[in-house]
Formats: C-alpha cells, sequence, structure tokens
C-alpha cells in the first residue's frame, strides 16, 4: 500500500492560470446559493452542480469591479433607476459589458 504526500501549496500565479477559463463571477462567492468563491453554483434545494453561474453572482461580479454607464455610479454602489435602486441587487445590461471590458 502506498501512502499519498500531502500537496504542496500551489503558487498564485499557477493557480491563477489553472482558473483562467472559468467565468470571472467564480471568484466571489454567490448570494443565491451559498456557495464559496472558485467554486460552481449549485441548485439549493438538491445540490446539483450549475455549468453556469447564478445572475445573482454576475450581478454582484458586474456591481464589484465596474463603474456603470447608464447611471454613473462607481463599483460596490448598486445601480439606481430615477434615485430608486433596481430590485434584487440588479444591474443595468451596460454595466456587464463594462465589467467584461475590465477584465480584459
Amino acid at each position: 500500500m502506498t501512502s499519498r504526500r500531502a500537496n504542496a501549496p500551489m503558487p498564485d500565479s499557477i493557480r491563477h492560470f489553472m482558473r483562467a477559463g472559468q467565468y470571472p463571477a467564480r471568484s466571489l462567492p454567490c448570494p443565491h446559493c451559498g456557495v464559496a468563491a472558485h467554486k460552481p453554483c449549485e441548485v439549493p434545494s438538491n445540490g446539483r452542480v450549475l455549468a453556469d453561474p447564478h445572475p445573482q453572482r454576475l450581478a454582484l461580479r458586474a456591481r464589484t469591479v465596474a463603474c456603470c454607464p447608464a447611471c454613473q455610479v462607481e463599483p460596490t454602489v448598486p445601480c439606481h433607476n430615477g434615485g430608486r435602486a433596481l430590485p434584487n441587487g440588479a444591474v443595468h445590461h451596460q454595466r456587464y459589458t463594462e465589467a467584461d471590458r475590465s477584465a480584459a
């Protein structure tokens, strides 16, 4: 019987390279299903792993990293329409585009 050695800690440069093919939103925890950062989203009722992140996770990433061209708010500030925040933490579609542009 062979014993397994403990894995060596992975340097951040390699970790980033290996996760480069994942959705950038996976770098944040999901507010919908509660999974940790760098883990795929799950269906809360049965734990089935999803291929794509929840929309709430995508909105959180856009709100965290990008300014909104539609309502002129800075990162981490919720989008608003007529002075009222958008419901359920939603963001304008232009902010998604800006977040994708800033990641490239």
